[in-house]
């Protein structure tokens, strides 16, 4: 398996320009990118992280958070080093905000043992690219995921969106579904707190969901940088003008993490905000939140048709080709 990068182009000089995500990194030879983990080494852009994965569980697809994609189910979850955004609240800092040191406990995978795994386990449905942002490891996640494909196996990608309209269309062809986090509403707030940029991620929002694929959209609250009213309430009109109506909104509880020590986001604020969320967009799931904000209900008779207790689920109301048990409604569409 080559640890060579499949999105750059090399300039004068020994020097490359990555091309994979809008920070479009020059590096010079023995440099990374903001990422950490794709370095110039003789005039070639290399992943240092093709193989290695720092994370590998079974979680529930709620964990991604998916709710409307295949709920209840288990899916194989793997992540690997870095991230290229350098948010100060990042909860699996460990992983994201490093570098793929030789000195860090690495197990190695290659696509077609990751694949095994996934087909061994009773029940797994597939395979989640998460933990920290797959963006850059985009090889092993693109090698994964055809094979996955080939497999007759479902594809996740949890992700920050900051990533190129090219290698973006490149991995559609093999993904399924998408949990996307859009982190603000603001150009300030990604600027300062994220070093990156809001238009790239509208863009592929817009991409994922011309594509077809499922889309689910998170947004964490944070006391004080992306809690204003009438910021979120323009957030929403554009999902639902842009993305449409039922694109299913998770708006989740932010606590102390990394070099943020600001205090958890009130229970009251959350409650507030899915309210106002409410008015534009007909799924919306409060989360970190162990209540029924997370239940999902029929649209036409309110019936209870999934219930969540954190990771804990129960499809007490639908039936097999995901309708509401009492009128029939057509819930769930099942990728």
């Amino acid at each position: 398996m080559t640890n060579e990068a499949q999105w750059y182009r090399p300039l004068e000089e020994g020097i490359v320009q990555c091309t994979l995500c809008p920070h479009q990194c020059i590096l010079k030879e023995g440099k990374a990118g903001i990422c950490r983990v794709r370095i110039n080494k003789g005039g070639k852009l290399i992943t240092e992280v093709n193989g290695y994965v720092s994370s590998i569980n079974f979680d529930p697809i709620e964990k991604k958070p998916l709710y409307h994609f295949y709920p209840g189910s288990t899916i194989l979850s793997l992540g690997t080093y870095g991230c290229n955004l350098r948010c100060f609240f990042c909860q699996n800092c460990s992983i994201s905000q490093t570098a793929a040191e030789p000195e860090l406990f690495r197990s190695y995978y290659t696509p077609q043992q990751i694949v095994s795994l996934a087909l061994k386990q009773p029940g797994n449905i597939g395979i989640a690219f998460t933990y920290n942002e797959p963006i850059v490891w985009f090889e092993y996640m693109y090698d994964i995921a055809r094979l996955a494909k080939q497999s007759g196996l479902k594809t996740v990608m949890v992700t920050n969106g900051f990533i190129n309209k090219e290698p973006l269309s490149a991995l559609l062809e093999y993904m399924d579904a998408f949990s996307v986090d859009l982190k603000a509403f603001s150009e300030e707030f990604y600027t300062k707190v994220t070093s990156s940029k809001l238009e790239p991620v509208k863009e592929t929002l817009k991409q994922i969901s011309r594509a077809g694929k499922h889309l689910e959209v998170v947004n964490l609250v944070i006391p004080e940088l992306n809690d204003d009213e009438s910021a979120f309430a323009a957030m929403t009109k554009w999902i639902a003008a842009e993305l449409g109506r039922e694109t299913v909104f998770h708006i989740s509880r932010y606590f102390p993490q990394y070099k943020l020590t600001t205090q958890a986001t009130p229970v009251s604020s959350i409650r507030k905000l899915k309210l106002l969320a409410e008015k534009e967009l007909t799924f919306v799931y409060a989360g970190n939140m162990n209540s029924e904000t997370s239940y999902s209900k029929c649209q036409i008779c309110n019936n209870i048709l999934i219930s969540r207790h954190f990771y804990t689920v129960e499809v007490t109301g639908l039936d097999e080709e995901g309708r509401c048990k009492v009128c029939g409604n057509y819930f769930l569409k099942k990728t």
